[in-house]
């Protein structure tokens, strides 16, 4: 699969720029969320190739948000990568029983994030 429109999801205005200008500046297409629900209306909407997404959120987390999604039969196969500061391995384990590729540990690393989206 080629990856070309990204659907970011984080409620901290600062990592989500910061994962945006990541994202942006190795040529992907970038659509955000700020929160677990959006994140779902967007990718019912925009069908982005992949997700990266925060774990703790207002609301609907970010595990909610991967089961919506991974439950959904029009977008469910989207790549859900969880970027969060939850990197101990028992996060790992529940992050992929909810759905998840992987999890990518905060702070955000450039290499890692491209190297997720490449291998997705």
């Amino acid at each position: 699969m080629t990856t070309s429109k990204i659907l970011l999801v984080d409620d901290s205005p600062v990592d989500l720029a910061h994962l945006r200008r990541i994202v942006e500046g190795a040529g992907y297409s970038v659509v955000t969320a700020s929160d677990g629900e959006e994140a779902y209306n967007i990718a019912k909407s925009a069908r982005p190739d992949l997700i990266l997404m925060d774990v703790v959120m207002e609301g609907i987390d970010g595990y909610e948000a991967c089961r919506r999604i991974t439950g959904d039969h029009e977008i469910g196969k989207i790549p859900i990568f969880f970027v969060t500061s939850k990197n101990q391995k028992a996060d790992e384990v529940w992050a992929t029983i909810q759905g998840g590729v992987a999890v990518i540990p905060k702070p955000i690393n450039e290499e890692q994030i491209l190297k997720a989206i490449r291998e997705a």
